[in-house]
């Protein structure tokens, strides 16, 4: 089964198991795809991960009461008004309760945020 198969696979295997939540992980998805088109896209620690040049990027994570946007180096990320959640040395996350959360807790933005420093080179 190739890559790409795999993740259509789990792509639809959330439809079925959280159908309310399928919408949401799909626009999640594209914001990181739209964001930059070099994601390397895989399935990994149970979520759809994203990499670029072999560095993981973050993640999207569906539970039964939320989805999670994980960010792998989200302490570098500017957070003036406190969004991102978690306290480890490097990773944060973002927790998605309802669509309307993609908007309203900004999500494009640390998206595009995460993969502009990974540009500039200030992923560490």
């Amino acid at each position: 089964m190739s890559r790409s198969t795999k993740i259509e696979a789990f792509i639809e295997d959330i439809q079925f198991q959280f159908p309310e939540k399928f919408a949401t992980l799909k626009s999640i998805r594209k914001i990181f795809n739209d964001a930059n088109p070099k994601l390397d896209e895989e399935i990994k620690y149970g979520g759809l991960v994203f990499n670029l040049s072999n560095t993981l990027m973050g993640g999207i994570f569906v539970y039964s009461k939320h989805i999670s946007i994980e960010f792998s180096f989200g302490v570098e990320l500017l957070d003036p008004n406190k969004i991102l959640e978690g306290k480890g040395k490097k990773r944060r996350h973002i927790k998605i309760m309802q669509s309307q959360d993609i908007e309203k807790k900004q999500v494009k933005c640390f998206v595009t945020s995460a993969m502009n420093n990974a540009a500039k080179g200030i992923i560490a």
